[in-house]
């Protein structure tokens, strides 16, 4: 072992949340190999530990005084240890975390992981409690895909922040305004992940479809460039907005379907236009309903996915019921479902006309059984049907082959370690909501 291996410390880093904090975490990884810490797989082993955090859910601030309290008996063994809470319940909580979670040596907000370096040497030099959490509104938003091991589909952040203001959601407060990354500097990023072995870039954002360089270039006419001008060979995206959805990016999709892949999270969050009206989303019901049915005569066959919360404070049952009619409506082959839950900041949380829990149960038990329903309907049209499966991993004791359909699908079939990377068409002879299972088609 070198001399240089043998002398790194540890980092171990807690993630919850969604793709945004994985793919940050990913570059705190990355950022701090770079003044020699290297990823251990469980705290004990670990000179630092970052608990990477979200706010979107329930109880976010009790998630993260339980997850250190669990580690008082580590801080006791290694005094030398550091602890630290990033992501949005730090930007949220800011230094009240160091006066509530004593256990804390350090506190950094969504737009502070590129000093992590920085503020992690200065706690080994000896400085006490420290915190960033200023967000960088006044900076241009210049940051390279720093991923260690990219594998053969990997995220890409094009924009960061929200402008939206929707009444239940977090976001704008803690990954502050909405800010895109150049065009010019994304392309070159694909380019150089594809120089690595990627095969398939997510595109990430709050809203992608309100990405706009600083050349002029949208949503659409960046997808077209990533499209044409890399090698990359699959293009999905997360999250869009249904008022930003428009004919002509479903119309590049199209033109491009070739790269872009046809499955499209177009997240509704409740089917009454009154509901939407109070969580500010900017379209009606009967809007997103038309949206929706251009994306799928535009791009026949494509699979539609959702977000949907039930219980948001005033919903009545009459507009729960219209949230269940529009699963009629739109055939959504997968659906992400929660109770509304208070957040900070936000305007319904301040809000009296709140739903009971047992109410929100109830209905959030009615809209998963009747999706349930439909998810196995609409997972019929897949049998017999032969799909492009982009394979990402081999199971040596099953010999299987795994990998997504372009629909999202993930797809297993018998085959070859050397397959991981390649795609190929699968006969699908079992197909659920979330799995397709097959066979390697031969022509």
């Amino acid at each position: 072992m070198s001399t240089e291996i043998s002398q790194s410390k540890g980092v171990y880093i807690s993630t919850y949340g969604c793709q945004m904090n994985v793919n940050d975490t990913e570059r705190m990884y990355s950022l701090l190999e770079m003044i020699n810490y290297a990823p251990v797989p469980s705290p004990d082993q670990a000179d630092l530990i970052i608990i990477n955090s979200c706010s979107v859910r329930e109880k976010p601030v009790h998630k993260v005084h339980s997850e250190v309290g669990r580690y008082k008996g580590l801080k006791t063994q290694k005094p030398q240890l550091k602890i630290g809470v990033g992501g949005c319940v730090a930007q949220q909580e800011k230094k009240q975390l160091l006066t509530d979670v004593p256990l804390l040596d350090f506190v950094f907000g969504t737009d502070a992981i590129d000093s992590l370096p920085s503020l992690v040497q200065d706690l080994e030099q000896g400085e006490q409690k420290k915190v960033d959490a200023k967000f960088r509104h006044s900076e241009p938003y210049h940051v390279q895909t720093l991923v260690k091991n990219p594998g053969v589909s990997t995220f890409v952040n094009i924009t960061k922040g929200c402008d939206n203001f929707c009444t239940f959601c977090v976001v704008p407060f803690t990954r502050g305004r909405e800010r895109s990354r150049p065009l010019k500097h994304l392309i070159e990023d694909i380019n150089s992940l594809t120089k690595r072995g990627v095969r398939e870039v997510t595109l990430l954002g709050q809203n992608v479809n309100s990405y706009k360089s600083d050349c002029g270039a949208n949503f659409g006419e960046l997808m077209r460039a990533v499209a044409v001008d890399t090698d990359i060979e699959r293009i999905r995206f997360t999250t869009s907005h249904p008022k930003d959805f428009n004919e002509e990016l479903v119309g590049i999709m199209q033109d491009h379907r070739d790269k872009i892949m046809d499955y499209i999270h177009l997240p509704v969050q409740s089917g009454s236009s009154e509901v939407l009206e109070r969580m500010n989303r900017g379209y009606t019901r009967e809007e997103y309903i038309r949206k929706a049915k251009m994306i799928l005569e535009i791009m026949p066959g494509a699979a539609l996915s959702s977000d949907i919360i039930v219980g948001f404070p005033g919903e009545s049952e009459k507009q729960f019921e219209e949230t269940m009619s529009l699963l009629e409506e739109v055939p959504y082959e997968s659906i992400f479902s929660f109770k509304y839950s208070p957040r900070p900041f936000t305007k319904a949380a301040r809000w009296e006309d709140h739903v009971s829990e047992e109410e929100k149960s109830r209905r959030l038990t009615a809209l998963q059984s009747r999706h349930k329903e439909i998810a196995f309907e609409l997972s019929k049209r897949y049998r017999d049907s032969v799909v492009d499966v982009l394979v990402e991993v081999f199971d040596e004791e099953s010999g299987r082959c795994s990998g997504r359909s372009t629909q999202n699908k993930l797809t297993h079939f018998n085959g070859r370690k050397e397959m991981i990377g390649g795609t190929y068409k699968v006969k699908v002879n079992e197909a659920f909501p979330q799995t397709l299972r097959g066979v390697l088609f031969e022509h």
